[in-house]
């Protein structure tokens, strides 16, 4: 973890004053007396993490605000730091669980269509976190659904459960999808 703060301490040092203005010009979420207050990278980033907008394992919706400022470098940054500290395969359901979240994802894919945001949203994912999603997969409907798949799992690490999937697939009156969600599964215990 200190190798993350000591990440988002370089990218504060490398904001100009301008870029924090255009940064909390995006964050009007935050309101007008907290962005009043942030004169600092630093402030704005700790804003975003106690809101759980920005973390460890949630670095997507700063490497947003920082394209849509044009600083890819410093996105870049982050995206270096992510690769180097996580590799490919820390912080990973078991593999059991692992066949049961792709077999959930196919299935989602296939089904979910344009309600992907609010299943998004029950998952507990961020509007800045689906506007990412949207940014990186503008046109296809289908890219968007594994997209913010991807984010929630990646959002998860170790404690993404398929049954996580079912339960908020429930929870927006997507019943058709969890139950064939729900069948994929128990065709992956009979194997």
């Amino acid at each position: 973890m200190t190798d993350f703060f000591s990440v988002l301490l370089k990218i504060s040092d490398d904001l100009r004053d301008d870029n924090l203005e255009k940064m909390k010009f995006l964050c009007q979420e935050l309101g007008k007396r907290r962005l009043e207050k942030i004169d600092s990278g630093i402030k704005l980033f700790q804003e975003l993490m106690q809101r759980k907008e920005l973390g460890l394992n949630n670095t997507e919706p700063l490497k947003i605000l920082l394209n849509k400022i044009r600083r890819e470098d410093l996105a870049e940054t982050l995206n270096n730091f992510e690769s180097q500290s996580h590799g490919p395969h820390t912080n990973l359901p078991d593999k059991t669980e692992q066949a049961k979240l792709k077999a959930a994802r196919k299935v989602i894919m296939a089904q979910l269509g344009r309600k992907w945001r609010m299943l998004g949203r029950r998952l507990g994912l961020t509007e800045a976190m689906l506007d990412g999603v949207v940014t990186k997969h503008r046109d296809v409907l289908e890219d968007q659904v594994a997209g913010m798949l991807c984010v929630w799992e990646k959002s998860q690490g170790a404690e993404a459960q398929a049954d996580d999937l079912v339960r908020a697939l429930r929870s927006c009156d997507l019943n058709l999808t969890a139950d064939l969600v729900v069948k994929e599964l128990e065709k992956l215990k009979g194997e």
